[in-house]
């Protein structure tokens, strides 16, 4: 029997929606201020997941966007469904533009520009009945789950909206997806709020105009007020495997450190089955650490690569950025085999600057890159938004640590340096476990990890870090917001150039 390990995508993936055609799943997750927009995964088994690119990959697709969103703005919440030989994505900008539809021939792409519909509302779902009525249930602006009939390919509202159930009485109904399983329409929705009491409810009617009815076991899901690993489960899909085994995606995040727990992944996507009672009903299992897995053949994806050495044509799917990737910004051809970033802006403290990274997705993780800054200022950064940020920085001579927290912006550590290319590194530690350096700590209650900023081998036998810093504040709980963390490169000044780049996940400590 295999077994599998949750999250099946770690890292911040949050609001995943998966359908499946054929023996192929395809999922999407928000992404919500960065660039390319909406991950799109792929997988066999529905355990193992290969990104195979991005639903919004070119500026063109976004004509009132993402350069003027905020941090946690921009794109929520997208739904994927798969009908009449057709990939389709709806989606939420709320920072400009509201609800609209993409569709492709193939989930690779290339993906539609965007058809706008006029819904005023977050999270939208698309059904469709037999006959080829569309359906589009929504999160309204009002609270609870409105309805609409729709023309996804014009963009037009044909019918409604109108409001069809708000829930089971907790706060937030959102997320709504609507199935046709059987005789009946089932509407699975999250409510609660996406923090500590987020949940999982239904309803069904034997029409996507209702009458609702509500689940007897309502929420169907929730982890609030337990002791499990995993926290603030919900804003789920179903889907049904090639062996008739059903599943559910949703999101959770893994919190950690000293009361009241910080996370600091963002919302992960997890997998959790689910079992129907002799009432049509679904059963959902509490979201397990490491489960059977659906049946059929064992689909194991190559991990990505540890090292991106910069010698493609293309930036890998994986790598985003905040608000816009501008062009000019980036370069893989003008210094062959590096990665060249030009400033466009001088801070990180204020959107626009140049920034490419990749999600954080282990707790205990190490990121290399060696970096030429030239006559420019550049280096690492740890990035939860603009105002909660930490990094290494290389320019004029040297090497510094930079803290933003909040309106406090502190350079904590400075080293001289030589010009030319040099290696800097960032580690992060579970720190209940290994504590900060005592004499760069001072001696207060940390938070859920340590990150360590280096100049050179860390593992050279006399290596110190440059500095230390407490991970609480590149927090959720503390810094707020809809996102995680993301580690990348980034220019403030000139061009600066990168040879290579490595993420690593590290063994977790030992006590």
């Amino acid at each position: 029997m295999h077994m599998y390990d949750n999250p099946v995508i770690s890292g911040f993936h949050p609001d995943p929606s998966v359908c499946r055609v054929g023996d192929d799943y395809y999922l999407v997750c928000s992404s919500f201020e960065y660039f390319p927009g909406l991950p799109l995964f792929h997988s066999k088994d529905l355990v193992h997941w290969e990104q195979i690119g991005n639903v919004l990959d070119r500026p063109g697709q976004l004509p009132l966007p993402l350069p003027g969103a905020k941090a946690s703005g921009g794109l929520y919440a997208p739904t994927i469904r798969h009908h009449d030989g057709r990939y389709w994505v709806i989606n939420t900008n709320v920072d400009g533009g509201g609800n609209f539809v993409v569709s492709a021939e193939r989930p690779e792409g290339p993906w539609s520009d965007p058809v706008w519909i006029d819904l005023t509302g977050i999270d939208p779902d698309l059904a469709w009945e037999e006959d080829g009525t569309c359906w589009c249930a929504f999160s309204g602006p009002e609270g609870g789950i409105n309805m609409a009939r729709i023309d996804p390919v014009e963009g037009e509202v044909l019918e409604g909206p109108f409001a069809t159930w708000s829930g089971s009485g907790l706060k937030y109904p959102e997320a709504p997806h609507l199935y046709r399983i059987g005789d009946w329409w089932y509407l699975l929705i999250a409510e609660g709020g996406t923090e500590r009491s987020h949940s999982v409810s239904m309803a069904r009617s034997r029409s996507p105009r209702g009458p609702w009815e509500g689940a007897p076991a309502n929420p169907l899901l929730s982890h609030s007020g337990t002791a499990r690993s995993v926290q603030n489960t919900g804003h789920a899909d179903l889907v049904q495997a090639p062996d008739g085994s059903w599943w559910m995606v949703l999101l959770g995040v893994r919190p950690r450190g000293f009361t009241p727990d910080v996370h600091v992944l963002g919302r992960e996507t997890f997998l959790t089955p689910v079992e129907w009672d002799e009432d049509g009903w679904p059963v959902v299992a509490p979201v397990p650490e490491s489960h059977a897995a659906p049946g059929g053949a064992w689909h194991p994806v190559p991990a990505p690569p540890a090292r991106d050495d910069f010698d493609g044509a293309a930036l890998a799917p994986h790598w985003i950025s905040p608000f816009v990737r501008p062009e000019g910004s980036w370069s893989l051809t003008e210094h062959p085999g590096w990665l060249v970033l030009s400033a466009t802006g001088p801070t990180l403290d204020r959107p626009g600057y140049t920034f490419v990274g990749r999600r954080q997705q282990h707790h205990d993780c190490r990121v290399t890159a060696v970096i030429d800054p030239g006559t420019g200022r550049g280096g690492l950064c740890v990035r939860l938004d603009e105002a909660h940020h930490y990094e290494v920085e290389a320019g004029g001579g040297e090497v510094g640590v930079v803290a933003r927290i909040g309106p406090l912006r502190q350079t904590v550590a400075r080293r001289p340096v030589p010009a030319g290319p040099l290696s800097l590194t960032v580690t992060i530690r579970t720190s209940d476990l290994v504590p900060a350096s005592p004499e760069l700590t001072d001696g207060g209650t940390t938070g859920p990890d340590t990150i360590a900023f280096w100049l050179g081998d860390p593992d050279a036998p006399d290596a110190r870090p440059l500095a230390e810093l407490d991970g609480r504040y590149l927090s959720t709980e503390v810094a707020c917001g809809f996102t995680g963390r993301v580690i990348g490169m980034y220019a403030t000044e000139g061009a600066v150039a990168f040879d290579w780049f490595e993420y690593a996940p590290v063994p977790a400590p030992s006590v």
